[in-house]
């Protein structure tokens, strides 16, 4: 049995014996009697039927919606004036009414609420009557006894109650009372000062105070509902971006800190997104539909996230933010990265302006799994892996690793300057083999690690990887850029990228060392790749290795509005492929990484 399994048997065990406690206590110092005298039994039943009323209109109070409810004052003023056995007979009649007009509630709640205020009712009429208390007026030289008699009344219920919320969940007994405590103190004293009252107004006119008393709950409940959701509504408004309905800067802001400050234990992830190239459309079209856009983008936010317990807001500009608890970084990658995926496919009105060709974001992620970032922190990391994304051709999703000491040092190596500079060229010419030019840049970097390759091999494995595709450079645009089969010329240009590549490459004499990965990733293990058809080992280590960290890659890769194979009918696909287009030996090393890493295909069960 799991621990949830365990938590909840606990739970259904103490409302068993609490119930059994409460009913027990309830048949023994309860002289319940049906021998009321009329004037008597319409003042059980009134106060019965008023207590119901308070029931359903119950007193709403801003700001975090706590509640008011009357049935205590009812309970505290008949207990002073009407004793023990009065007070449980309206108590049982209450329970009944209840039960019959809210039959979908479970019986065993019915039941166990009755056995809470049957303790709560005999634990101050005991304290009450112990300590000097008389029953039937109120007096002022009682008021001591009264605040002692609610005081057990109060305590009782909160303890009661929170020893099942202690059995549900993994938050201290100690807190969760302190919690009950602090937003319930001015409540009780109110119900004391009411019950009061209602107790001076039995003794003196009975009918008329219930009236009064029933028509000041009705009053009540109207005037503060109406209150609450005027609060509400400034609330909302306060807390709430114009333009997109999304939550705002401050407010997420706001939920951060208190999120780190109480669950540093626990584990979550924090997104930061940008609309790519939002400025460009926002210029061609105008401030109003680029508000449009805006609002666009805000919807799809909010339908992602909908099935999820996300917080997410404008940030500000073109930026969004998500707060995912109880989410792992790869968790969150896959999310975003199927949020992603989910608003390149939507149509937005002139999009197809933009160098991706549709609607697209890049996104930054930082995982919270026993860190000890703050807040501020936390955004920043964030921040710097979003910038990260967009560095890598906009249009995808990065997790920040502070311990990637790989990266870092590629990032700032000469050599990677010189290739990029080359690569980057593709942006003005083929934004999608500058894309997988980055992706398997990056999937290359991951592999070298699996693999345990010396330095100098993943040094030329990660260049190459870059690099690999620098010869389509010279093929023409409108046939790089096809959409659909490439006829049978136009794919005989296409393969000689190769070719063009080598020759470009060996222009510079300290790239020689990428030349076989240029020129021999579309070899195949089995002779019938190009341009050489190499056999087996015939084809160079690096670039046998190439081969299938670009295949994969252009099988799951996607061009705007084109179904692509999911990352599991890749790896299928490598699977099948093993031995004849890919070299065996690498191939479940490759699958194995991508089945641990934050990149394989969005699947998260919440």
């Amino acid at each position: 049995m799991n621990n949830h399994g365990v938590v909840n048997k606990k739970a259904n065990l103490y409302v068993l014996s609490l119930s059994l406690l409460g009913c027990s206590l309830f048949v023994l110092f309860g002289n319940i009697t049906f021998s009321y005298s009329s004037s008597d039994w319409l003042l059980i039943l009134s106060l019965a039927i008023v207590n119901v009323l308070s029931k359903h209109f119950i007193i709403l109070i801003p700001p975090k919606g706590n509640s008011l409810v009357m049935d205590s004052t009812i309970y505290l003023a008949s207990l002073f004036i009407f004793g023990l056995d009065m007070t449980l007979m309206i108590l049982l009649l209450s329970i009944l009414i209840v039960s019959l007009y809210q039959v979908k509630t479970a019986w065993w709640k019915h039941l166990f609420n009755f056995s809470t205020f049957s303790l709560m009712i005999l634990s101050a009429y005991f304290t009450f009557t112990f300590t000097g208390g008389e029953i039937g007026l109120i007096r002022f030289e009682y008021i001591h006894l009264y605040l002692l008699a609610m005081l057990t009344y109060m305590l009782l219920n909160i303890f009661t109650i929170g020893v099942f919320f202690w059995l549900i969940s993994n938050d201290p007994l100690f807190s969760i009372i302190k919690v009950f405590l602090a937003e319930s103190i001015y409540s009780y004293l109110s119900t004391l000062v009411l019950s009061l009252i209602l107790g001076i107004m039995l003794v003196h006119q009975p009918v008329i105070g219930i009236m009064l008393f029933a028509a000041v709950i009705l009053m009540l409940s109207l005037a503060f509902k109406h209150h609450f959701e005027l609060y509400e509504e400034a609330s909302k408004k306060a807390n709430r971006d114009d333009l997109t309905g999304l939550y705002n800067h401050g407010y997420f802001k706001e939920v951060l800190v208190d999120y780190v400050n109480t669950k540093d234990n626990h584990r979550f992830s924090l997104a930061m997104i940008d609309i790519d190239d939002f400025k460009k459309y926002n210029d061609f079209y105008g401030h109003l539909q680029g508000d449009n856009l805006l609002q666009c983008f805000g919807s799809l936010l909010k339908e992602g996230c909908r099935p999820f317990n996300y917080t997410y807001a404008r940030y500000g500009g073109e930026e969004f933010v998500i707060l995912m608890p109880e989410t792992t970084g790869k968790q969150a990658y896959q999310f975003l990265n199927g949020l992603r995926k989910k608003i390149n496919d939507t149509y937005f009105h002139g999009v197809e302006i933009l160098p991706q060709g549709c609607l697209s974001f890049s996104g930054g992620i930082v995982s919270h799994e026993g860190s000890v970032y703050n807040s501020s922190e936390l955004l920043e990391k964030a921040d710097q892996a979003m910038y990260y994304a967009k560095a890598q051709g906009k249009n995808g999703v990065h997790l920040y690793n502070e311990g990637d000491v790989i990266q870092k040092n590629l990032d700032e190596d000469k050599e990677i300057e010189l290739l990029e500079q080359q690569v980057r060229i593709f942006l003005s010419k083929d934004v999608y083999t500058y894309k997988h030019s980055k992706r398997v840049y990056k999937y290359a970097i991951n592999f070298a690690k699996k693999l345990q390759l010396n330095e100098h091999e993943s040094k030329i494995l990660i260049l190459g990887a870059l690099i690999h595709d620098i010869g389509k450079l010279e093929i023409p645009r409108d046939i790089i850029n096809k959409k659909g089969k490439l006829e049978p010329h136009e794919w005989e240009m296409m393969k000689k990228h190769v070719k063009w590549g080598k020759e470009i490459i060996s222009t510079n004499k300290d790239l020689n060392g990428l030349i076989p990965l240029v020129e021999l990733h579309h070899e195949r293990y089995d002779g019938k790749g190009y341009p050489h058809g190499l056999k087996g080992d015939e084809i160079p280590k690096l670039a046998r290795i190439l081969c299938i960290i670009d295949s994969f890659d252009a099988m799951t890769s996607e061009r705007p509005y084109q179904a692509t194979k999911t990352f599991e009918e890749a790896i299928e696909e490598l699977q099948k492929c093993s031995g004849q287009q890919f070299d065996a030996r690498y191939v479940p090393a490759f699958i194995e990484m991508m089945e641990e890493s934050v990149y394989s295909e969005p699947n998260i069960s919440k």
